[in-house]
């Protein structure tokens, strides 16, 4: 049987090609810690990736969600919490406006509990993030709405937001509502009311009339405990709900790493067989490629 040379230096060619190939693909992979840096290296395995990846693009939008709704709760808790600080004072103001004083004095808390007024009106309007947070889903207007006489000072309040609340989804399976519920929200204008017939009760150095706001004042402070307790709830579920979203996203990625990293120790051990493997073809290639039709010829 004949072998032409061509088909021989073919041959050659073509396997030192190989083995270069081989050597930089097992280089590439020591280099950059990874198995696979195009599709055809594990199709299997890539598949396997692209639906992690897309799980943990999941993952990090339920992420974005979380953070968002327990921004929203705290700003919901800032706001009780200082209404819960007027209630106080303004049952504070009871005590006093019920007990032995002057007209200067009641004139005076008068005074003061005018400015718990504004101050709670003001709260009560609260907005996060350029929407309205005690507004139920009517989000873009002011949920209180005020009625003031000609000296400027407030006669009444009415809540103009609606009952929905909007709920955020914190996983697949779960969401959650931050905001605070229709109840709080039209409780929160029933209160401000209250000051202001606490207010002109103090004016009008009428005790009684001071004295008969004090129930009234009373279910209102006990709305903004309830609030306030809902709310932390609220914040420890989606604080917890953070907690898993960051081990699944850790999950992920490790599945991730799993998938494309390369066996460092394997992959080393492999390269220098390659390099080995290369330089003899190299040497191999150089001694038959000398070789000429002499060489075949049997000395005379």
């Amino acid at each position: 049987m004949r072998v032409s040379t061509n088909t021989v230096s073919d041959t050659i060619v073509r396997q030192i090609q190989q083995l270069g190939s081989q050597q930089a693909k097992l280089q590439n992979e020591v280099a950059t810690g990874q198995r696979i840096s195009q599709p055809e290296d594990d199709p299997a395995a890539v598949g396997r990736v692209l639906n992690l990846e897309s799980e943990l693009r999941q993952v990090a939008q339920y992420g974005g969600n979380t953070t968002a709704a327990l921004n929203i709760a705290q700003a919901s808790a800032s706001g009780l919490q200082g209404i819960k600080k007027i209630s106080d004072r303004a049952g504070e103001l009871v005590t006093l406006g019920t007990g032995v004083l002057g007209p200067d004095a009641m004139n005076a808390y008068a005074t003061e509990t005018n400015q718990l007024i504004e101050q709670a009106v003001q709260a009560a309007n609260t907005s996060y993030n350029g929407t309205y947070i005690y507004a139920g889903t009517a989000v873009s207007a002011p949920p209180i709405t005020v009625q003031r006489d000609a000296n400027g000072q407030i006669t009444s309040v009415s809540y103009t937001g609606n009952a929905s609340q909007a709920a955020i989804p914190l996983s697949e399976a779960t969401s959650v509502t931050p905001s605070t519920d229709a109840t709080t929200n039209a409780g929160l204008a029933d209160f401000i009311n209250h000051l202001v017939s606490l207010r002109d009760g103090l004016a009008s150095g009428d005790t009684a009339n001071v004295s008969a706001v004090q129930p009234g004042l009373t279910t209102s402070e006990n709305l903004l405990v309830t609030a306030i307790s809902d709310n932390g709830g609220v914040q420890t579920r989606i604080e917890a709900s953070q907690s898993q979203q960051a081990d699944r996203t850790t999950n992920i990625n490790q599945l991730i790493s799993g998938e494309t990293s390369a066996d460092l120790p394997s992959t080393v051990v492999k390269l220098n067989q390659a390099q080995t493997a290369y330089q003899a073809a190299l040497q191999s290639a150089a001694m038959i490629m000398k070789m000429s039709l002499l060489d075949y010829i049997p000395a005379a």
